[in-house]
């Protein structure tokens, strides 16, 4: 049957999971852009791409509805080809071939050149830095490292994405000089461990310098780092942080438990006791550092007596964000050797019990700002309010600021100073300074 849609020779790439397949996704469409390819991020295309994420149970079953989608589409007419990447391919291949054989080709996460190929495109090695960034113009992803060696035994990442492997600073700082060329304002540092940077390249973990480094190119105003590893943290990231203003105030390190029984079972290489001497540690020499973490309830054997070690935890260390989810059993993980015996009901309702605790620590928190004045980057404009971000604030996922657009003109990508006047949960309501 002939494809119904109008855009011919287009390829969509569609986009699933964190932001490191958001990354990957646009160095695809940089490269497909560089071949002369029409290529589109999510809307409309003859030919179909989908990037897909293979972490959890929930984002599993995501990838694969959205490949049954564009398959049933493709039955139809209204597309003509479609092929599957990512993490999810990366790691059940021969089944997914064997139950969605409509697929034109599956490729796993470090075929790039394969997959350049059966779209008609050559890999482009001179392209350092070059990607077609698919989020609003004043921040993007800077992906630093590749893989991981940590051990953890809830995660199969390092079955989809290999082991670390560092991009040497020389490449990243053209990248950041690419991306501030086209306006972006803000950089987000992301690998699958920030704190491992450098190991595999230069003997010793390398972050500080790298953000030394980082800090010079002009143009980026803001640089933020996300998932760093609590084991063996690099002490002199904090030194850097305090003494360059374009580092952010921030950190995002997911700690998943604290249970100290737990934590051995995870295989975190850490203690309570250690954890929290790291956390004191980084309130000591940035106090004005705002932390987030990610938490899991329900690990195999967690007991209530674990669960409510975690819960006071929480309570007691106020952190400015958190997000907890519920234990996933995947299969080749080291944990998966243990009995899932958390019923699913009892998982739900502990981890809603640690996002209640933190929705009041969020509140409280917020309220402390209301009156103080902050510097902010605005994303985008959403119905009647300016959307923006203060420097301890991440996209999608912490505090929004919002500005009524009926009583002033912002652009967006513009810093701009403000005075919070309301606070919620999770929003904050300001106004200009004139």
């Amino acid at each position: 049957m002939r494809t119904k849609t109008l855009k011919k020779n287009t390829i969509n790439v569609v986009t699933l999971g964190c932001s490191k397949n958001v990354y990957d996704s646009e160095v695809l469409m940089g490269q497909l852009q560089a071949n002369g390819k029409n290529v589109v991020h999510q809307q409309e295309g003859n030919i179909v791409v989908i990037n897909t994420c293979g972490f959890i149970n929930n984002a599993k079953e995501e990838s694969v509805n959205t490949i049954l989608e564009y398959v049933q589409k493709k039955e139809d007419g209204l597309v003509d080809k479609v092929f599957v990447t990512g993490c999810l391919s990366e790691r059940y291949k021969p089944d997914l071939v064997k139950e969605i054989p409509n697929v034109d080709a599956y490729f796993g996460t470090t075929e790039l050149p394969a997959l350049l190929k059966v779209l008609g495109a050559n890999y482009k090695h001179e392209l350092i830095g070059e990607r077609l960034t698919t989020t609003p113009k004043n921040y993007a992803y800077l992906k630093i490292a590749e893989g991981c060696d940590r051990p953890c035994s809830f995660c199969a990442i390092p079955i989809m994405r290999g082991k670390h492997k560092s991009t040497p600073i020389e490449a990243l700082i053209i990248e950041a000089e690419k991306l501030a060329a086209k306006g972006v304002k803000e950089i987000i540092l992301i690998a699958q461990d920030l704190t491992y940077y450098g190991l595999d390249l230069y003997k010793k973990r390398n972050l500080a310098q790298l953000l030394q480094e980082l800090v010079k190119v002009e143009g980026i105003e803001w640089i933020r780092l996300h998932y760093a590893f609590p084991t063996g943290f690099p002490m002199d990231v904090l030194d850097v942080m305090k003494a360059e203003p374009k580092i952010c105030n921030y950190i995002d390190i997911p700690l998943q438990h604290i249970s100290d029984t737990i934590l051995k079972s995870m295989r975190r290489g850490t203690t309570k006791e250690k954890t929290t001497l790291l956390l004191q540690t980084f309130r000591e020499k940035v106090p004005q550092i705002c932390i987030r973490t990610t938490l899991i309830v329900g690990y195999p054997g967690e007991t209530e007596n674990d669960f409510q070690i975690l819960k006071q935890w929480v309570k007691d260390m106020r952190f400015e964000r958190l997000g907890c989810f519920t234990y996933s059993h995947e299969e080749n993980t080291h944990a998966y050797s243990l009995k899932d015996n958390v019923p699913e009901s009892i998982k739900l309702e502990r981890a809603n019990q640690i996002m209640e605790i933190q929705s009041q620590i969020s509140w409280e928190l917020n309220q402390q700002k209301i009156g103080k004045e902050f510097l902010v980057l605005i994303d985008r404009k959403e119905g009647n309010y300016y959307v923006g971000r203060t420097e301890f604030d991440s996209p999608d996922v912490d505090n929004e600021v919002l500005i009524d657009a009926t009583k002033t003109y912002l652009k967006t990508g513009e810093f701009i100073k403000v005075i919070i006047t309301e606070a919620e949960d999770f929003d904050l309501y300001a106004k200009v300074i004139d």
